[in-house]
């Protein structure tokens, strides 16, 4: 099979595949060139909840860069002392971040509040123990409803307490979001029916008009043809009138 058979496929099937391929390919592209400009993986998330609302809201799409990349990144006590400009309508960066180091579940985006030391850990306040009583980062949700208290003060059934987020746990840290289309990767299955059903329905509309356009170019030019013909036979007159040859193929005067 040649590359010119691949890019015209001679069946409906196979025109089909050969967009879902394209398709894919395109995708595959862009992923690379997020992850080039990002340096982190991955590069978009999709918000699952509105724990950051009203800053992010749900089905937000987030794009995520490496913590160090565009002016680096700072907790909200940083923030306010250094007088930095509010990143989404809020002092410090929100990251995202693997809760206690665990990569096999959702990451949290969620705003960086202040750092504690090891001993602040273990202390009263926090109450941490044994391996959990270690610096990093305190995080909390924007959303005073859902989440009025930072997530290390609560308890979540996929992991337990979050621990203070260690700097090898932060995954990146939040540009801009861009609302409603995170839905399209949280319901990729039904995403993926769409698509594959936009794309038949595109092939289906395109061949329908093609063939439209090849009958009435054809009924175009067989009226031509006909006229040509009825032309040289002599059997149209001028401005279209049909005469009658006379004799010796001369047309008759109209007088008497």
């Amino acid at each position: 099979m040649s590359f010119k058979d691949i890019l015209h496929p001679k069946t409906q099937a196979g025109e089909i595949v050969r967009d879902v391929v394209f398709v894919l390919l395109i995708v595959a592209v862009i992923g690379l060139v997020l992850f080039a400009v990002s340096g982190t993986w991955p590069a978009l998330v999709a918000v699952e909840s509105g724990s950051m609302e009203p800053n992010i809201p749900t089905y937000a799409l987030v794009f995520v860069a490496e913590e160090s990349r565009y002016g680096g990144w700072q907790t909200q006590e940083e923030a306010i002392a250094s007088g930095t400009d509010p990143v989404f309508n809020g002092y410090g960066n929100v990251i995202v971040y693997q809760p206690n180091g665990v990569t096999n579940v959702t990451p949290i985006i969620h705003r960086a509040i202040t750092r504690i030391s090891d001993e602040e850990a273990a202390s009263p306040e926090w109450g941490f123990t044994g391996d959990a009583a270690h610096g990093g980062v305190i995080t909390k949700g924007d959303n005073p409803v859902t989440n009025s208290m930072p997530d290390q003060k609560g308890y979540f059934s996929r992991y337990g307490r979050v621990e203070p987020v260690k700097d090898e746990w932060i995954v990146g840290k939040a540009l801009f979001a861009v609302p409603f289309i995170g839905w399209v990767p949280l319901n990729l299955f039904w995403s993926i029916l769409i698509a594959i059903g936009i794309i038949i329905a595109v092939e289906v509309i395109v061949k329908i008009v093609a063939k439209k356009k090849g009958k009435s170019a054809a009924g175009r030019a067989g009226k031509r043809s006909e006229e040509r013909k009825n032309g040289k036979d002599g059997t149209s007159g001028k401005n279209g009138k049909n005469v009658t040859a006379g004799k010796d193929g001369k047309k008759p005067s109209g007088k008497k």
